[in-house]
């Protein structure tokens, strides 16, 4: 009968295998080897088996360690384990800085005609002169560190997101004969730098490795018949967003909102497409798609409408049954390249060293600068040319060397846990805000679950934004439409999301003040108008918040020469002809014990003309508490 064995499993080190190696023979094999001194050879063999079995287990648990992101130590694991998160690692870490752009351009006369029949002549600047720096336009510091930024720059345009700045540069004979224009955009540390890849028979999921280590990411990738290629977060992503000029031509409907909105969202079905992600030590890694662009039978999304149309290059009956399970064999990954070259730019920069001082960033390449009229006088546009300038009115900030092994964990379980979808109405409310501000700027936001009587929809969002001036002003219709955009890439299937208007109600504060001796009323009343238009600043007041009329008067009685407050009176101002809002509010039956409250539907208390609709009186002893204007008021 054979024996059963007692094997502990527990023991996992050299020095516990040695001992129950010598214990299983003394158990086992008593009287076949009785010599376990240590230079016996039988010893020898349990300590070699001994020493096996501990590299194996070390070995094997750091494998089962290297699984988790938690323990993982080695970076090509800790980089694969960031990719199943959702997170992609950061190998540079860039810095930021906003760079002003200069240019001049010359004037000239604008005339108009008055009621009375006079010509009056206004000296203003030509903007035919104005020049387009292009986007991924490289900057330099004096020791060739670079700086590039995304976006172009139109110095014709100027609205609430992107200003451009006119001031008087020149004048002759008490006029103006060259203005000065400046634009501000931010830019990254890096430099530009491509490489190209050559691609012949077409096969599935081709991967390509850049040179280069440190890359920050892909500017674009142009193959050699012409057509772009972008970059998508993995390869089963379809639509991309892209941005589109506003104007006349490209959406009549929405131009009237170009200051509201410069650029259009709209989303795009890309076929050619790619991913990347970064290898140990630091490499970017390219894949492109699995499709066969001979392949003629293969759809990227089956579309019932192609059928039956009777057009030549259109199916008359589906032949193939579409399922789940035969995803992949559809180019729904996209176009794999074939028989062609790709053309890639990237960024490469960053670390710490790019952090530079303020007015180091004084270069500029200008093989990306250009008029965008083509009848101009070729000596002035030398001159105007040759006038742009760039510079860094403050310090870069933000670069680093890339992700830490710690950084990398948090990072990749922060990632986790949001997976860029709206879930919650917070979720919602910080993407509306988070939106480009080249289409268009939400200044205000709130959620609200719908009303009964609308069981269709599942949240509410109400917005508002700013006009050049930086008074609050409704969404336009090009703006919501590019909010409708933004939000529905990360929006939950089943979610409706409604966007809305909230209600501005413009508002007057009355107060007044008795003054101690010895101090200017004048003085007194400016400093006191100058904290009311802090508290009521636009940037900080809320929608849905209340006004608390002790806070006013607390703030007041701080100003250095204010004895106490004796009356603050809360009116509204409404009236368009007047620059108000047209929304009218009952301020009296709004007040409640010192506070006065919003209404039921979303709305924001604005003050949009703080200089005359912030008014003071200095009053003597036993003349306060007046009576208040319009309701509202109460006395202290």
């Amino acid at each position: 009968m054979a024996v059963r064995r007692n094997i502990n499993y527990t023991n996992k080190d050299f020095k516990d295998y040695r001992s129950q190696l010598i214990n299983y023979s003394q158990t086992y094999f008593p009287n076949t080897y009785t010599d376990f001194t240590e230079t016996s050879p039988g010893m020898m063999f349990i300590e070699q088996a001994a020493y096996v079995g501990d590299v194996l287990s070390f070995y094997l648990d750091n494998q089962v360690q290297e699984n988790f992101l938690q323990y993982a130590r080695q970076s090509s694991n800790l980089y694969d384990l960031s990719y199943m998160y959702g997170y992609k690692p950061k190998v540079t870490g860039l810095s930021s800085v906003e760079l002003s752009f200069y240019q001049l351009v010359p004037s000239k006369i604008s005339s108009s005609i008055d009621p009375g029949g006079n010509t009056n002549n206004l000296y203003i600047p030509d903007f035919d002169y104005a020049l387009y720096i292009e986007a991924n336009t490289t900057c330099k510091t004096d020791n060739s560190i670079s700086f590039t930024i995304e976006d172009p720059i139109d110095f014709t345009i100027s609205s609430s997101s992107d200003t451009t700045d006119i001031s008087i540069a020149q004048v002759s004979n008490n006029e103006p004969t060259y203005y000065l224009l400046k634009k501000k955009r931010n830019a990254l540390s890096g430099a530009v730098k491509s490489q190209t890849f050559s691609f012949d028979e077409p096969e599935e999921f081709p991967t390509v490795v850049l040179e280069d280590t440190n890359v920050a990411g892909i500017l674009d990738c142009i193959d050699s018949q012409g057509n772009q290629w972008f970059e998508v977060d993995y390869l089963g992503q379809e639509q991309i967003f892209t941005n589109l000029k506003n104007t006349n031509v490209n959406d009549p409907n929405n131009y009237v909102d170009s200051d509201n909105a410069p650029y259009l969202l709209q989303t795009k079905q890309v076929q050619n497409r790619f991913a990347t992600r970064f290898l140990a030590p630091n490499q970017l890694q390219i894949q492109f798609g699995s499709g066969n662009p001979s392949d003629t039978t293969e759809d990227v999304i089956p579309n019932p409408f192609n059928v039956g149309l009777g057009l030549p290059f259109e199916r008359d009956k589906l032949t193939t049954a579409y399922s789940p399970t035969n995803f992949i064999f559809t180019n729904t990954y996209g176009i794999a390249p074939s028989f062609t070259s790709l053309s890639i730019r990237y960024l490469k920069g960053g670390g710490v060293s790019s952090n530079v001082a303020a007015n180091r960033i004084t270069k500029i390449n200008t093989d990306t600068v250009r008029f965008q009229s083509q009848t101009l006088n070729s000596t002035v546009a030398q001159t105007i040319f040759n006038s742009i300038q760039v510079n860094n009115e403050s310090a870069a900030s933000g670069g680093s060397n890339g992700d830490s092994t710690e950084e990398l964990r948090q990072n990749s379980i922060s990632q986790m846990s949001s997976q860029l979808r709206n879930v919650t109405a917070d979720d919602y409310l910080v993407r509306a805000l988070s939106m480009p501000a080249k289409y268009g700027i939400i200044s205000k936001a709130i959620t609200q679950k719908p009303k009964a009587n609308d069981p269709n929809t599942t949240l509410d969002l109400y917005v508002l934004s700013q006009d050049l001036n930086g008074n609050l002003t409704y969404a336009s219709d090009a703006l919501k439409s590019n909010l409708r955009t933004y939000i529905n890439q990360y929006r939950m299937i089943g979610d409706t999301i409604n966007i809305k208007d909230a209600f501005i109600i413009n508002i007057c504060i009355n107060y007044e003040i008795i003054t101690l001796p010895d101090f200017n009323n004048s003085n007194v009343l400016t400093a006191c108008n100058v904290a009311l238009q802090n508290i009521f600043n636009i940037n900080s007041f809320q929608i849905n918040q209340p006004i608390l009329l002790r806070d006013i008067s607390t703030t007041l009685d701080g100003i250095q020469g204010v004895q106490t407050v004796t009356n603050i009176s809360i009116s509204n101002k409404a009236g368009t002809q007047s620059g108000y809002s047209k929304y009218g509010y009952d301020v009296t039956g709004a007040l409640q014990n010192g506070t006065i409250f919003p209404s039921i539907d979303p709305m924001i208390f604005e003050v949009k003309y703080p200089n005359t609709d912030i008014v003071g009186r200095v009053v003597s002893l036993g003349q306060g508490g007046g009576s208040t204007t319009n309701g509202g008021g109460r006395n202290y």
